[in-house]
């Protein structure tokens, strides 16, 4: 059984039983299955930027973010979605698409450095940043976000948490 990372398509799906007719059997959809993928899918962005944070390619920190963006180190910019606009508009994503992480809270950023709470966080290129972009697709997918990119002062959805 496969269903797309998207909240609107997981809700159908539930509420039509669509497991039940793929899986040509009854299949009893556990309560709260929607809550618990959504926070596996955030437990498994947060890992991997915590290894990558762990193995040199990620950094956390306003001037250390802006130094690695400057430098073009920088192939993903992360912020909290709960960080301050005036703060997070002065950072720029680096050039090219789904480059922009938006769907962590800056409590989750957190757990991935070690910290209470981060905002900024970039990752460098290379396989742990492929894979902290395909799962960061996924959870904002699940979470309802829809842009892949920074949103633009004129584009910020009152959606993203």
């Amino acid at each position: 059984m496969w269903v797309s990372a998207d909240k609107k398509a997981l809700e159908l799906a539930i509420k039509k039983n669509a497991f039940s007719r793929s899986a040509k059997t009854q299949v009893k959809v556990p309560e709260g299955l929607f809550a618990q993928t959504e926070a596996l899918l955030a437990k498994r962005l947060v890992d991997l930027i915590s290894l990558a944070r762990k193995a040199g390619q990620a950094i956390a920190g306003y001037e250390k973010v802006k130094g690695w963006l400057e430098t073009d180190r920088a192939r993903l910019l992360i912020q909290a979605s709960d960080g301050s606009e005036r703060g997070k508009s002065k950072l720029h994503s680096p050039p090219g698409k789904d480059v922009f992480v938006g769907s962590l809270t800056a409590q989750e950023l957190g757990l991935a450095f070690g910290r209470e709470s981060v905002i900024h966080g970039a990752v460098t290129a290379g396989g742990l940043g492929k894979q902290i972009k395909a799962e960061a697709i996924r959870l904002k997918g699940v979470r309802g976000m829809t842009s892949g990119k920074k949103p633009s002062n004129k584009e910020k959805t009152t959606h993203e948490r």
